[in-house]
């Protein structure tokens, strides 16, 4: 039996990569939390199991998931965790632990000025998932797959050179040593827990105080890149293919833009959930012009199913069952603005094309900003001090767009 060790423990993990390990049997999952230990003490008393819900207009399909063994809380026993990144028994090291998770600066490198990345540097119990992999596979000597499954562009090679960066200036050895990094493209519309999900189960005799709701849709494209065994996942329908990049594209600039878009527009506009928003006609047409730009940005082969992909992307939005909160999308915007519009719309910059759905997305979220700080409430994003500032000049397009180091030049004027 294979064990994987997973960091970030939370309801995308558990209705994707959990879920696709379980359906391929023989493995584990060992999780660790880098933070709290809400999980761990929901999870203990129902021995590690919950239920996830798979919800659609026309019913919900409830799954028992047992794969769990046990779940590490990183703060109360950091050697614990190390012990299991050496383990040889662990053949997969995988993380979702959203993009701040990864501690970069705007041009992809690791930031040493980070507090927890200059803690991690100094000490030898680490914060951060890359202080940990740094630290533990310095002292492993069996080869282990370390797979992303986080929304970055590139995220196995981003987090490859993230964790090789902090061994350098640490003076530990090249992880490369002993692990690959494949990159991986993820998919699942998960929303957060709520109390009438709980109830709903009740009603229907299963107790479960931490289920998780998700979509029918699910998709999984790995780089196939492993340096030790893995769950047999093709069978149930994951892609292993040589180059990810092309299906990473499609699904962070068309899914993950119009979301972000639709986050924070929606919201502007009154509107609490996905599928609120999307039947707003003014909304709905300025994320479907989104996914159409976005598609333009793609290679040869996905653009072919751009538009088959968009319409299929909308139908999913459009599910009522599934009350995505459109403030859970908008949390960590400077972290994901820039995968999810500024790099598609500097794309079709640099190739002449204008971009007015996009510049309207970016536009949004920065009206969005001044709006929360106008009221006075704090922003949930890692950089929230820095944009209230900003929020607050004569000129908060150009101050946000600076803290991005993104040339707002490149807006188009008619958004």
């Amino acid at each position: 039996m294979g064990r994987v060790l997973h960091f970030g423990v939370g309801n995308f993990f558990r209705a994707h990569q959990a879920w696709y390990i379980w359906k391929a049997g023989g493995w584990t999952v060992t999780g660790v939390s880098l933070q709290s230990s809400r999980m761990r003490d929901q999870l203990s008393g129902q021995g590690f199991s919950y239920n996830l819900v798979t919800q659609d207009r026309a019913e919900n399909r409830v799954e028992r998931i047992d794969v769990l063994s046990d779940i590490l809380v990183a703060p109360e026993n950091p050697a614990a965790v190390l012990d299991q990144i050496k383990d040889p028994g662990v053949e997969i090291i995988s993380a979702t632990v959203t993009e701040k998770g990864y501690h970069l600066t705007p041009d992809g490198c690791l930031n040493f000025d980070d507090p927890d990345i200059a803690h991690d540097l100094q000490n030898e119990s680490p914060k951060t998932l890359i202080g940990y992999l740094a630290r533990g596979l310095d002292d492993r000597t069996h080869p282990v797959t370390v797979l992303s499954c986080d929304n970055r562009s590139e995220n196995g090679e981003t987090l490859r050179r993230a964790v090789v960066e902090f061994a350098e200036r640490a003076h530990l050895k090249d992880p490369q040593d002993v692990a690959r990094f494949p990159n991986a493209m993820v998919d699942r519309i998960t929303p957060a827990t709520t109390p009438d999900l709980i109830s709903m189960l009740q009603d229907q005799g299963i107790e479960d105080i931490s289920p998780v709701p998700t979509e029918p849709f699910s998709e999984w494209v790995i780089e196939d890149n492993f340096a030790a065994g893995k769950p047999d996942w093709t069978r149930h329908g994951v892609q292993m293919v040589h180059d990810v990049t092309g299906h990473e594209l499609r699904k962070l600039r068309m899914l993950n833009g119009a979301h972000s878009y639709l986050a924070y527009a929606g919201t502007l506009a009154g509107f609490d959930f996905v599928h609120e928003a999307v039947m707003d006609p003014t909304l709905r047409k300025g994320a479907t012009g989104l996914m159409a730009e976005a598609a333009e940005t793609l290679g040869p082969d996905i653009k072919k199913q751009a538009v088959v992909y968009a319409c299929d992307l909308i139908q999913r939005f459009e599910n009522p069952a599934l009350r995505h909160s459109l403030r859970q999308i908008a949390n960590d915007g400077s972290e994901k603005i820039r995968y999810r519009v500024l790099d598609t719309l500097t794309a079709r910059a640099d190739a002449g094309l204008k971009s007015p759905r996009l510049s309207a997305a970016f536009n949004a979220w920065v009206d969005f900003c001044v709006a929360e700080t106008q009221a006075g409430r704090a922003l949930n994003d890692p950089r929230a001090d820095a944009i209230a500032n900003a929020c607050r000049s004569a000129d908060p397009l150009a101050e946000i767009s600076s803290l991005l180091g993104f040339d707002p030049n490149l807006l188009d004027a008619e958004a």
